[in-house]
This record gives structure tokens, C-alpha cells and sequence, in this order.
């Protein structure tokens, strides 16, 4: 896996989105990118980032659900909005949990279009 390949920026309407893929990937590869994407958010002014991220088919266990909570409480920060993408009803509750844990508003969308259109706005 090509981590730059999966966690990067992209320019939408003028405006920088970083876009974190953890599509498909199975539970040892989510947590590359978590550890992957930290870095680069962390690196960021406060209040400055967009972020969307895809979590489409992506694998969970409890290592990667605790990881995924203290992953969103540290970027809080750096956060000025973040999207997701590829929550169906059983991710909907591990995200209620991560966003009651990391106090963080997570806002979900049914398309990259729709989570673009948002994010922008913000």
C-alpha cells in the first residue's frame, strides 16, 4: 500500500481537502493510515483542515475502534470540518461512539460530491 497514494490533498472549488482512503482495507492497514494521516494533520494550523475520508468496506475491530477514537480526539485541533463517506448502519454506531469520545462533530454523505459540496462551504 502507497500511503501518499491514500492520504492526500486534493483541490476542490479553490479550496485544499484532505483526502484520507481507507476504503477497503482490511484492519492492520487502517491503522497505517491512522498513524500515517496523524502526521500530517498534526502538522497543520489549528482550525485549518477540511478532511474527507472514505471508510467504504474498510475492516474494524476493537484495535482499530480505539485507535479511530483517539485518532479523531487529537486531530480535533487541527479540524475546521471533516466529512465522511461509506457508513452504513453498523459503522453508524462505531461513529457515534468515536465522535461521543473524541467530542468532534463528524458530518457522513452518501457521495464524494455531496461531502465535497459541504466541505467547502464550511
Amino acid at each position: 500500500m502507497i500511503l501518499d497514494e491514500r492520504v492526500k490533498f486534493i483541490e476542490y472549488k479553490g479550496r485544499q481537502i484532505l483526502f484520507i482512503n481507507m476504503a477497503d482495507l482490511l484492519e492492520n492497514e487502517v491503522l497505517e493510515i491512522i498513524e500515517y494521516a496523524k502526521k500530517i494533520i498534526r502538522s497543520q494550523p489549528e482550525k485549518s483542515l477540511l478532511t474527507l475520508t472514505d471508510v467504504t468496506h474498510a475492516r474494524y475491530n476493537a484495535k482499530v475502534v480505539s485507535a479511530m477514537q483517539e485518532y479523531a480526539k487529537g486531530n480535533k485541533p487541527y479540524i475546521k470540518a471533516a466529512a465522511l463517506l461509506g457508513i452504513n448502519p453498523i459503522k453508524k454506531i462505531i461513529f457515534n461512539k468515536i465522535m461521543e469520545f473524541s467530542q468532534r462533530e463528524l458530518h457522513a454523505f452518501d457521495t464524494e460530491q455531496q461531502a465535497k459540496d459541504w466541505l467547502v462551504k464550511q
